[in-house]
């Protein structure tokens, strides 16, 4: 008798992968649950949605305090024009914002980085497109690994945000961070509201060390721009009132690549990947991708 085919023996090795995220994801919802913070499961599990006669995949990484939920009406706009889409959940998202508190930026791309390899295991070339922290997770990963994929899609990434406060983030977090080795309580301030645009995915409350590990990640980001030489989308809220609407003119201008394009939307809220106004950036997205990687050969939607 003879073995599995090699179809089926990646068939096998993709579905175990995803598998194992979703235990994951169980484990630190059981291990993390806050009453009254943590949101119910389905906002936070990853999710594959998957075409058959994809050759092409886009993987796609929701924002800081959010889950995979955030970019479910984007994830399905994809899955409709013909591609396999898989939404991974970067470490510390839908449990609560104590475990967020305790992640690094590091973490969040080795989220990204297994994601990746579930959606390799079903498609030829992949598509990073990612939404605010996700933006910027995912031009990491192009910068890190430009051979990996096909083009990026970056939707309001933040380089700057708008918030004065912001910018002490670094310090307060050095700061918490000598108090808590010196076994201090007293005097630290390790989380500040955050005004959601999604209070049924988003945490209510941000850790102030997540917003350094934002701020250092898109340092090491903004000094790789430059070396992008794939097709790249970015696009940002004119209005944006969390992230600078530089931050997405900054980074398109600063992109190597030959084919790029920049969109400004005519919106005055940070979350532009859901409700009503999501239409216009995926009109532009699904233009994008149309143009650059097809869904499939001989496939039109």
């Amino acid at each position: 008798m003879g073995g599995p085919t090699p179809s089926t023996a990646v068939e096998t090795r993709a579905t175990a992968l995803v598998d194992s995220e979703k235990q994951l994801f169980d484990s630190e919802y059981r291990r993390f649950f806050v009453d009254g913070e943590t949101k119910p499961k389905h906002v936070g599990e990853p999710y594959l949605l998957e075409n058959a006669g994809a050759t092409s995949g886009v993987l796609l990484v929701h924002g800081l305090m959010a889950a995979p939920e955030e970019v479910r009406e984007w994830a399905e706009y994809l899955f409709a024009r013909g591609y396999t889409v898989y939404a991974p959940r970067m470490a510390g998202h839908g449990t609560s914002a104590a475990d967020l508190s305790r992640r690094s930026a590091r973490e969040w791309i080795d989220s990204v980085d297994r994601g990746y390899a579930i959606l390799k295991s079903r498609c030829d070339r992949i598509v990073a497109a990612g939404f605010s922290t996700g933006g910027a997770v995912v031009l990491h990963r192009v910068i890190e690994n430009p051979q990996a994929f096909e083009a990026v899609i970056s939707i309001s990434a933040p380089l700057a945000f708008r918030k004065f406060s912001a910018r002490f983030a670094g310090a307060l977090s050095l700061w918490n961070q000598t108090l808590a080795a010196a076994g201090v309580k007293r005097f630290r301030k390790e989380f500040v509201p955050n005004d959601a645009d999604n209070p049924q995915i988003n945490y209510l409350r941000c850790p102030v060390r997540s917003i350094a590990q934002v701020q250092r990640l898109m340092r090491e980001v903004y000094r790789g721009l430059a070396s992008v030489s794939i097709p790249a989308l970015v696009i940002h809220a004119k209005d944006d009132p969390k992230v600078d609407v530089r931050s997405g003119r900054d980074i398109h201008r600063r992109l190597g690549a030959s084919t790029k394009r920049y969109c400004e939307i005519d919106f005055d809220q940070h979350g532009i990947v859901r409700g009503q106004v999501a239409a216009r950036v995926f009109a532009e997205v699904g233009e994008f991708l149309q143009q650059c990687v097809p869904a499939a050969s001989g496939v039109s939607r």
